[in-house]
């Protein structure tokens, strides 16, 4: 079944059509959102929130981008919107005021790098963040990210630019291991 037949029975209820598309694009979805939030509930629940989107606003698709840019585009919306709300409520659980005074100790730098690695993406900013695991792991070009986040591509590529230096300088305790 092509996108365009797919499509067609989406708009007219078809439930193998939504099967379809579920199966087709689940695991990029989820792959996506489990990168952007590296927590599995979220990324299961903000998966389901991006179908249950799409299939709601089936009718408003124009056609404009491929129906995978289209479907991502609402993942991206809703991972984002997703996280910030997490955010806020995490913010409303512990105020600063009623945490104990506790030492602050540092820690030395962990000798994992895929462990480093991981929370050094995680600490990136929610856009060099997109951009970085659009483009560096799921392979997107700048083009569809561009479309997927409504931004220009030269935008896409300064974010991935940047979020690459803040890894750089993130594990920049690694680098002696790597030149030989």
């Amino acid at each position: 079944m092509t996108d365009t037949d797919l499509i067609a029975g989406l708009r007219n209820g078809d439930p193998r059509a939504e099967r379809l598309l579920y199966d087709r694009h689940v695991d990029r979805v989820y792959r996506l959102a489990h990168r952007m939030t590296g927590d599995e509930t979220l990324a299961r629940d903000f998966t389901q929130d991006t179908f249950v989107r799409a299939f709601s606003r089936i009718v408003d698709f124009r056609g404009d981008a491929a129906l995978a840019t289209w479907l991502q585009a609402i993942a991206v919306n809703v991972i984002l919107n997703g996280l910030r709300k997490v955010r806020r409520i995490h913010s409303r659980e512990v105020g600063v005021d009623e945490l104990p005074d506790t030492p602050v100790t540092r820690r030395e730098a962990e000798p994992d790098l895929k462990h480093r690695l991981r929370a050094a993406i995680a600490a990136l900013p929610d856009g060099y963040r997109m951009v970085f695991v659009m483009h560096d792991v799921e392979g997107f070009t700048h083009e569809e990210i561009a479309a997927s986040l409504g931004i220009q591509p030269g935008t896409s590529k300064a974010q991935l630019s940047r979020a690459r230096g803040k890894l750089r300088e993130a594990l920049s305790d690694f680098a002696g291991e790597w030149a030989s």
